[in-house]
């Protein structure tokens, strides 16, 4: 979790919970402002969690939308397809959270 918090922090990218609303089966985990330069990680979803799993949700949420600022800022390439693009925000996110991606 540090390691994400921390890149996030290098980026100027905040990162803060808030209520993202209720999404039914779906489940939305976190979303990237690109405007405001931040994540917002869903309260909603974190409530669930017991302590033990709480601080891989925010690794893996900060990585993947940390993910989708460095297509923002042109750092990677924006996949065409947005399936495309989302399986490569969990794999980064994955790989952060292995401490691989710097």
């Amino acid at each position: 979790m540090i390691a994400a918090l921390e890149l996030a922090r290098t980026y100027g990218v905040s990162v803060a919970f808030a209520d993202l609303g209720a999404w039914g089966v779906d489940e939305l985990r976190s979303e990237y402002d690109a405007a405001a330069r931040a994540i917002r990680l869903n309260a909603r979803v974190a409530e669930t969690l017991h302590v033990d799993e709480l601080g891989e949700f925010v690794a893996l949420a900060v990585g993947h939308e940390l993910y989708h600022h460095r297509e923002a800022i042109g750092e990677v390439p924006m996949l065409p397809d947005r399936r495309a693009r989302e399986f490569a925000a969990n794999a980064y996110a994955r790989d952060l959270l292995r401490r691989r991606v710097p």
